[in-house]
C-alpha cells in the first residue's frame, strides 16, 4: 500500500460543498478535542520558590497560569524541616522546651506557653500569681514584635521597602526589651514547666514603660504611611478573599479567620494564665480580604500595649516557680553562666554542705522529674491563631509523643482558595497575609 493511499483511508470530518467553497462539520468527540486543546494554549506551569524572596520564607508554590491568571496554586513545604516534635520525645520534659521555641521563631514565647501548661496540666500544678502574669506580659509583647514583622516583610514582598525599614526598627525595640527581660532575644526557654527561669530584672518596669511610651508613639506612623496610602489600599483591598465558611471549614484561626467576622480568639473564647482578669478587645473586621487582616493586626498592637499596661500594674512581688523541688528547675537560684541555674553560689553550697542536695540537683538536672501516665491538648492564641500542644506521658521522664497543631501549617490550607482566580501578583499579598512562619510549617 502506497503513503498516499494508507493517508486517504484516515476518516474525515463530514463536509458538504457550497457556493463558497467545501464547508467541514466538527461534532461530537472531535470538537471536545479541539477546544481541549485549544483551551491551554496560554497555559504555564511555574515554580514560585523556595528562594524567591516573596514566598515569606523556603516555601514552594508551583502556579498553574494562564497569561497573568492563576488557575491552580499547590504549596510543597518540608524545606526547613527540623524534627523538633520527635526530638522532644529524646529529652526531659523541660529540656523539650528548648526545641519547642524553635518552631514559630517569630512567636517562640507563644509555644514555650502552650507547651509548659500541658506539662502543668498532666502534672497537676499551676504556676505562682506573678509568673502567670509575666508570661502574659511577655507575650505580648512578642506579639507586637511579629506582627511588625508580617508589616515590614510583607510591605517589602510588595514593593514598599520603607515598610521592611520601619517594621525592623520597631522590631528591634521589642528584641532589645525581651534580650534584658529573659536574656536573650529569640528562642528564650524562658517559660518552664511550673514557672518562668528566673525573675524579671530590678529595673523591669521602667524599661518595660519606655518601651510602651515608645510604641505609643511609633504606631500612629504606620496609619499615615499605610492605612491612608492610595497604592497600599489598592494592592490588599478585595484581594485574597476568604469568608468565614471557608476559614472554618479549613480550620483557619487568628487574624484571617477574624477578618471574616468570627471574634475566635483564644484569649478570650478559653482563657488561659489570668488573660480573664484583662480588659481587651477582640478586632473583627466583615472584609474578609488582606486589607481586613492588616487593620486587624495593627489594631491589635495597639491592644497588646493595653494588656501590658494592665500587667505593669497588676504584678505584686512573688515567686516565678512552684515551690516542688521535684519539679522546679530552676528553682530559687541565680542564672549562671550557661543560663541553666548551676550558678557558683549554689554549687559551692550544694558540693560543700550537702550531698543529697547535690544528687538531687544532678538527677533533676540529668533525667529530669517524672510525669504521670496521661495525655492532653492545651491552646494559646499565638499571633497566627490556635496554636495547641498535644501531650501523651507514660509517666516517664520524657514525653511518649509530642504534636503541635501549628497554626502557620493548617493556615496554609487556604492559599488556593485565597489565590485561584486572582493574578499573581495578588498571590504575594495573599501569602503575607496568611502571615506564615516556614519554620512552625515543618517543624
Amino acid at each position: 500500500m502506497s503513503i498516499h493511499e494508507e493517508a486517504t483511508e484516515v476518516p474525515e470530518a463530514d463536509s458538504r460543498d457550497t457556493t463558497e467553497g467545501r464547508v467541514y462539520t466538527v461534532s461530537g468527540g472531535d470538537w471536545e478535542d479541539l477546544i481541549e486543546d485549544s483551551r491551554h494554549d496560554e497555559r504555564m506551569v511555574i515554580n514560585m520558590g523556595p528562594q524567591h524572596p516573596s514566598t515569606h520564607g523556603v516555601l514552594r508554590l508551583v502556579l498553574e497560569m494562564e497569561g497573568e491568571t492563576v488557575t491552580q496554586l499547590r504549596s510543597v513545604i518540608g524545606y526547613l524541616h527540623t524534627g523538633i516534635e520527635k526530638n522532644c520525645e529524646y529529652r526531659t520534659w523541660t529540656q523539650g522546651v528548648t526545641f519547642v521555641t524553635r518552631m514559630d521563631y517569630l512567636a517562640p514565647l507563644s509555644t514555650e506557653l502552650s507547651y509548659c501548661l500541658g506539662v502543668e496540666k498532666l502534672l497537676g500544678i499551676q504556676a505562682p500569681r506573678r509568673a502567670e502574669l509575666l508570661r502574659v506580659m511577655l507575650l505580648e509583647i512578642n506579639r507586637i514584635g511579629s506582627h511588625l514583622v508580617y508589616i515590614a516583610t510583607g510591605g517589602m514582598e510588595l514593593g514598599a521597602t520603607t515598610a521592611m525599614t520601619l517594621g525592623f526598627r520597631e522590631r528591634e525595640e521589642v528584641l532589645h526589651l525581651l534580650e534584658h527581660l529573659t536574656g536573650l532575644r529569640m528562642n528564650h526557654a524562658f517559660i518552664r514547666p511550673g514557672g518562668l527561669a528566673q525573675d524579671m530584672p530590678a529595673d523591669y518596669q521602667e524599661v518595660v514603660s519606655a518601651f510602651v511610651k515608645t510604641m505609643d508613639e511609633r504606631l500612629p506612623l504606620y496609619d499615615k504611611l499605610f492605612t491612608g496610602q492610595p497604592i497600599w489600599r489598592n494592592r490588599l483591598k478585595g484581594v485574597g478573599y476568604l469568608p468565614v465558611d471557608a476559614c472554618l471549614a479549613l480550620g483557619v484561626t487568628g487574624p484571617v479567620l477574624r477578618s471574616a467576622g468570627l471574634p475566635w480568639d483564644m484569649r478570650k473564647t478559653e482563657p488561659y494564665s489570668r488573660y480573664d482578669e484583662f480588659e481587651f478587645d477582640i478586632p473583627t473586621s466583615t472584609d474578609a480580604d488582606c486589607w481586613a487582616r492588616y487593620l486587624i493586626r495593627v489594631e491589635e498592637m495597639h491592644q497588646s500595649l493595653r494588656i501590658i499596661k494592665q500587667c505593669l500594674k497588676k504584678l505584686e512581688p512573688g515567686p516565678v516557680m512552684v515551690e516542688d523541688k521535684k519539679v522546679a528547675w530552676p528553682a530559687q537560684l541565680s542564672i549562671g553562666s550557661d543560663g541553666m541555674g548551676n550558678s557558683l553560689e549554689h554549687v559551692r553550697k550544694i558540693m560543700g554542705q550537702s550531698m543529697e542536695s547535690l544528687i538531687h540537683h544532678f538527677k533533676l538536672v540529668t533525667e529530669g522529674f517524672k510525669v504521670p501516665p496521661g495525655q492532653t491538648y492545651t491552646a494559646v492564641e499565638s499571633p497566627r491563631g490556635e496554636l495547641g500542644v498535644h501531650l501523651v506521658s507514660d509517666g516517664g521522664t520524657r514525653p511518649l509523643r509530642v504534636h503541635v497543631r501549628e497554626p502557620s501549617f493548617v493556615n496554609l490550607q487556604s492559599m488556593p482558595a485565597m489565590a485561584e482566580g486572582g493574578l499573581v501578583a495578588d498571590v504575594i499579598a495573599a501569602i503575607a497575609s496568611i502571615d506564615p512562619v516556614m519554620g512552625g510549617v515543618d517543624r
